[in-house]
């Protein structure tokens, strides 16, 4: 069944535009909770959001919805999403909602679900939410409408449950910091967590007005940590990304490093260790070749998934491996969370750099890259089925058999078809790329 509203993290959209509208949100608290009034106990749902100027009035649509479906709301204010993983487990709600748009620009916003496990919603339950979104909602009697609070201290619930992912036996101590909070939702947690363990922090992005969230800052934007990161003399910078369930990094240099980098050093680090499970790590088809290499070396492997941190995940509980991610920083630990956490990934990379002794350049460069180039080319109508689009892909693809790999897909975010080309040849792969986009954006 294919979906209406829900793409590959919630539903998402520009603000005051279907289907990110208040009458929309409205709509989907009220689905959504009759979807999970299941038992005969006082059923709750927890709300959290991001920065955004529109945040305000998408959390009081929700809970117009939820409540007048007899949810009593919890709503637990700026926090990062999986903050509000952890606290729909640990408050034994029916039901958690992220209100955030992500990595994306303040214009727009999203919601995403997470069942009482504190899980995203899966596929089935999208599913039934969009079809009761069809339907007349299940209002109750007046006696029945349910309630709502706030509660004050759920950002330091979220830095203790994030501060024992870190080893018991390290310290901070002596080493310089600069995080990006990209003015989202972790600008208060993630700096606190980190002075907390001893880091002298720089933090930067932690100053939300509504508007700037992402705005030339954060993990997609990080040209200015990088300087900072230079011009202070610090060991290392941590970017998050709006809602903080994504990590970039900046190394004492000011190189960037993504996921895929992230993810062969916690990967091998586990390994090493005993801690790793299911005998390698989960990416999704994006993640670098070189990747899958470095683990081949050690005797374990890449498991592959459509792109989206969900299929990740999935994967991962099918499977029983317990280290995945996605080169742009979605980095899952499933032994400490349900869900990408951008501060938890952070923290093992500090730890790992404690303990090492060695500096961010040398320690986070821990394979060669195959020369990849990813670009995003806006469309109208259904350009991947015109049959130029197809000739295109089909020649990109013959002109890189044995020696590289092309990956053509659809945003489930935005109205943009992702190209990505990755092989031996640079130029092989910068033309292979060209000609495709070049067929997508004619009309």
């Amino acid at each position: 069944m294919s979906r209406k509203f829900f793409g590959t993290d919630g539903i998402r959209g520009r603000t005051n535009e279907m289907p990110m509208t208040a009458a929309m949100a409205q709509k989907v608290g009220q689905a959504a909770g009759a979807h999970f009034l299941r038992g005969d106990h006082r059923h709750r749902v927890v709300i959290g959001k991001d920065t955004r100027l529109s945040g305000y009035m998408m959390e009081t649509a929700l809970i117009s919805g939820f409540t007048s479906v007899g949810m009593d709301v919890v709503m637990v204010g700026p926090v990062p999403t999986p903050a509000v993983a952890m606290l729909t487990r640990s408050m034994r709600a029916d039901i958690g909602v992220m209100i955030s748009a992500s990595h994306n620009k303040f214009a727009d916003n999203g919601i995403k679900l997470f069942g009482p496990d504190g899980y995203k919603l899966s596929d089935a339950d999208e599913a039934e939410i969009e079809r009761l979104l069809d339907e007349e909602p299940r209002l109750v009697p007046a006696e029945q409408i349910g309630r709502s609070r706030k509660i004050e201290d759920a950002r330091g619930r979220y830095i203790h449950a994030a501060k024992t992912t870190f080893p018991e036996h390290l310290r901070l101590d002596g080493l310089k910091v600069v995080v990006d909070c990209a003015n989202g939702a972790a600008y208060q947690v993630a700096p606190s967590a980190l002075w907390e363990l001893g880091a002298e922090v720089v933090a930067l992005g932690i100053a939300p007005n509504g508007t700037n969230i992402n705005e030339g800052c954060g993990s997609t934007d990080t040209a200015a940590l990088s300087r900072a990161v230079v011009d202070s003399g610090a060991h290392i910078g941590l970017a998050l990304d709006g809602d903080a369930d994504r990590l970039i990094v900046v190394d004492e240099k000011g190189t960037k490093i993504d996921g895929d980098q992230l993810m062969a050093l916690i990967g091998s680090s586990w390994h090493r260790r005993g801690q790793l499970r299911g005998g390698g790590v989960v990416a999704t088809v994006m993640s670098n070749l070189g990747l899958e290499r470095h683990f081949e070396a050690q005797g374990l492997t890449l498991e592959r998934t459509k792109v989206g941190d969900r299929y990740v995940l999935e994967a991962m509980r099918a499977k029983g491996f317990n280290v995945g991610g996605e080169q742009s920083g979605h980095i899952i630990l499933s032994d400490y969370g349900t869900t990408g956490d951008g501060l938890v990934a952070g923290l093992q990379v500090l730890a790992e750099l404690v303990e090492a002794g060695k500096p961010a350049s040398e320690l986070l460069r821990r394979f060669e890259p195959l020369p990849q180039l990813l670009k995003n080319v806006r469309f109208k109508g259904k350009p991947l089925e015109r049959d130029d689009v197809k000739a295109a892909i089909a020649a990109g693809e013959a002109r890189l058999a044995g020696t590289g790999r092309l990956v053509i897909r659809k945003s489930g975010t935005e109205p943009v078809v992702r190209v990505m080309a990755e092989g031996e040849d640079e130029n092989l792969v910068r033309e292979v790329v060209d000609d495709i986009c070049a067929a997508v954006e004619k009309n």
